[in-house]
């Protein structure tokens, strides 16, 4: 492809680009709010030019360039690229204006802060940066990424900053040093253009977060991901219209995949097993469509057969007639897993529906017919969106199973003491809000209850310290 069709093939995006001569060497580093407009202009007419900037223009033959979110990311990924590769046409600060400069100051819990002034006092120090303005609009971005602390000295309690999520306040500590320490490496990775390693860091945080039910935390670095990689444009409906074509492509479906429908299978040593299934339309969730299922006819552990029965009861039982069909179901396992649902939708008749599964412990897609798994990029806009299906239909089928759970223990706990009917069951509950409150309640505590008197008092303490109810 030639230089003219590299410029008419430009995205109307912000973004960096660099031009490079014929052996390949960078000759100019620049950014733009958009590339197309900003690049083509060299090309289009050389009045105006300066002498220094027409022989640059002649000498180009090639240009790379790399989507941003906004033109403030494209200041600090540009300073970055100019640092690394030091292009010989790129402006030097020989005036004696004193620029900006971005400074990760080196003390515990380090801040990321503005300076004028560069001193020899162990800090990271980004920069010079001629515009001001857009220098500050990338801070306000990167907070929001990057959740620093901005405070001199902590605080007694959470600040503002914490309650409108641009601090994780470690002044209470709510997160440690350790976890603080790997959100400043990711900021400095960010300032130094490590985009790539940058993702496939968070791409692992993220995996292990979920794995770890920890699921605020997987949605944090998540929408890290989707605010950092280059690939991704700026609006959530870009992204995942992109994402929905790709995995159309990847597939080789008939239509886009604007209806996938996840499942996922909960036990607990096979006890109070449930299945889920969460619907997206269009890349986003529809919770009207979402659905949960009790296991009913398999005993103790078998998540293969749990499988099959989910599947059929979406698939041939008052749903299938009651919800429309998807374009794909996901299947939240491996290979086993994806191979228990392809046997019932066989049984069904409904195998010409598209299938796949994800496996969590490598983040690999399993396809049917397909004895290798697939396996994408951490930055991939496909993987985002089917993590994000995955990660959604866990955490239905784990709160619906923690329901249950929680369900079963009071009715069995409570139902064991004799004298207690119906009512002042309800009443304790009213009372004390939780079955593990009434068990750690004093006997004066449990008689403030309606129709609690001293006998009904002295078997539930009895029975709350493990005594016979």
């Amino acid at each position: 492809m030639d230089l003219r069709d590299q410029v008419s093939q430009l995205p109307d995006t912000p973004g960096v680009y660099l031009f490079k001569d014929a052996g390949g060497s960078v000759l100019y580093v620049g950014k733009a709010l958009s590339l197309k407009k900003r690049v083509a202009s060299y090309f289009h007419s050389s009045r105006g030019f300066s002498p220094r900037m027409a022989k640059l223009v002649q000498q180009v033959r090639s240009l790379e360039t790399v989507r941003c979110v906004s033109e403030a990311e494209a200041l600090i990924y540009e300073n970055s690229l100019i640092k690394e590769h030091q292009p010989k046409y790129n402006v030097t600060f020989r005036d004696d204006k004193t620029y900006p400069m971005l400074k990760i100051t080196h003390e515990p819990y380090p801040r990321l802060m503005v300076t004028r002034k560069k001193q020899e006092d162990g800090a990271g120090y980004y920069g010079p940066f001629v515009e001001a303005g857009l220098m500050h609009q990338a801070v306000k971005m990167m907070r929001k990424i990057f959740p620093l602390r901005t405070c001199q000295t902590f605080p007694k309690r959470p600040c503002l900053e914490y309650y409108i999520g641009q601090c994780l306040a470690p002044c209470a500590g709510y997160i440690d040093e350790a976890k603080y320490n790997e959100l400043v490496r990711e900021q400095r990775l960010f300032l130094d253009g490590q985009r790539a390693q940058l993702l496939k860091a968070l791409g692992e945080k993220m995996r292990s977060a979920a794995q770890e039910q920890a699921f605020e935390e997987a949605a944090r670095v998540r929408d890290q991901i989707y605010a950092l990689s280059s690939i991704l444009l700026p609006k959530r409906r870009v992204i995942v219209t992109d994402a929905l074509e790709a995995l159309k492509e990847l597939l080789r479906l008939p239509t886009v995949p604007s209806r996938i429908e996840a499942f996922d299978i909960s036990n607990i040593h096979g006890k109070e097993a449930v299945g889920s299934m969460v619907t997206f339309v269009d890349g986003k969730p529809f919770k009207d469509h979402y659905r949960k299922f009790k296991i009913q006819t398999v005993v103790g552990i078998d998540d293969y057969r749990m499988m099959r029965e989910v599947i059929h009861r979406r698939y041939a039982g008052s749903l299938a007639t009651e919800l429309p069909l998807p374009h794909l179901i996901l299947i939240d396992g491996g290979k086993g897993h994806l191979s228990s649902a392809v046997e019932e939708l066989q049984e069904l008749k409904l195998d010409h529906l598209a299938v796949m599964g994800i496996a969590k412990e490598y983040e690999h897609l399993f396809l049917r017919g397909r004895p290798n798994p697939l396996i994408l990029p951490p930055s991939s806009p496909i993987l985002h969106l089917l993590q994000r299906l995955r990660d959604e239909a866990h955490r239905f089928a784990i709160t619906y199973h923690r329901q249950l759970h929680r369900k079963t223990f009071r009715r069995s706990w409570l139902d064991r003491i004799r004298g207690l009917g119906p009512r002042k069951k309800a009443d304790l509950l009213a009372a004390f809000s939780s079955v593990e409150a009434i068990q750690k309640a004093a006997k004066e505590e449990l008689m403030q209850v309606r129709g609690i008197g001293e006998r009904e008092a002295a078997l539930i303490t009895r029975a709350g310290r493990g005594g016979r109810p």
